[in-house]
């Protein structure tokens, strides 16, 4: 690696955790300046450069970018602007991409480069969002990732506002942060978490959870339910991040109720992010 591309590369790995084959949690510290601050939803650009090895689980490249220049992607920020520290990410590896299977074969002590700044509208606008409205955070996989810090930040105990969070998966191993959401619940009653697995045949033990997909969760009710009222566009709004066929699917469904998507030009009670696509 050359001297040049080493300068680019601004932060340092303090923690990796690997949650399943495929999901992982990263934690990195800007290396000698301070990461300016950002608002819970909002992502960064992470890179590596393409000299750099990829994990075990990768597939084979289909054509090898160039060793020096850097591989750069877009993933939100998982942890709370409160928490100074640290910026935390929840990464999913694509075995055939090219940068998260680089991201797979860090070490705590790597070096990553890290954009200078956080961009990104998915955020929690009071402007937008009537202070008595409450939120349905939908989601798959490593979508989760910007509903981390927002739950972080914005879940008080004094705060009278419903939250609900539903996260769909494949298996139970790959819902990241079960054990924080469940004693979220445990803590703060106005926080519902609704965990639902798509392949419970494959489970190493019997799920007891919800099975299917998020569309399943929201149509089968139960969060009204819990909720004890209809969920409608002048009580309610609804946060989307995850698959391109999930957002779709679920606009689908809330339109169906009367739900519109909010744009710049016209507010609206569904709010999805769409850098990934």
């Amino acid at each position: 690696m050359t001297t040049e591309t080493i300068a680019k590369l601004n932060a340092v790995v303090t923690l990796r955790n690997q949650v399943s084959p495929w999901l992982m949690i990263l934690q990195v510290v800007p290396d000698g300046w301070e990461f300016p601050d950002f608002r819970p939803g909002q992502f960064v650009s992470l890179g590596l450069s393409g000299n750099r090895p990829r994990c075990a689980a990768a597939e084979p490249e289909r054509s090898a970018p160039p060793p020096d220049k850097l591989i750069k992607r877009a993933y939100s920020i998982a942890s709370s602007p409160v928490n100074r520290e640290f910026l935390e990410f929840y990464i999913a590896l694509v075995p055939g991409g090219a940068l998260s299977p680089r991201l797979f074969n860090l070490n705590i002590g790597d070096r990553v480069w890290l954009s200078p700044k956080a961009t990104g509208h998915f955020v929690l606008d009071e402007a937008r969002i009537p202070a008595d409205a409450d939120l349905v955070l939908v989601t798959t996989g490593s979508g989760l990732a910007p509903f981390v810090s927002m739950l972080q930040t914005h879940l008080k105990m004094e705060t009278k506002r419903r939250i609900a969070l539903i996260h769909g998966v494949r298996h139970s191993w790959d819902l990241g942060y079960r054990s924080i959401f469940m004693a979220m619940q445990h803590l703060r009653p106005n926080f519902t978490y609704l965990p639902v697995i798509s392949r419970p045949t494959e489970e190493v033990v019997p799920w007891k959870g919800a099975i299917g997909h998020v569309q399943d969760v929201w149509k089968s009710g139960v969060l009204e339910r819990a909720w004890g009222r209809r969920l409608a566009p002048d009580n309610t709004h609804v946060f989307l991040c995850g698959s391109p066929q999930m957002a779709q699917g679920m606009i689908g469904l809330l339109a169906a109720d009367g739900f519109t998507e909010d744009t710049r030009q016209a507010p609206g009670q569904i709010h999805v992010e769409k850098y990934w696509q």
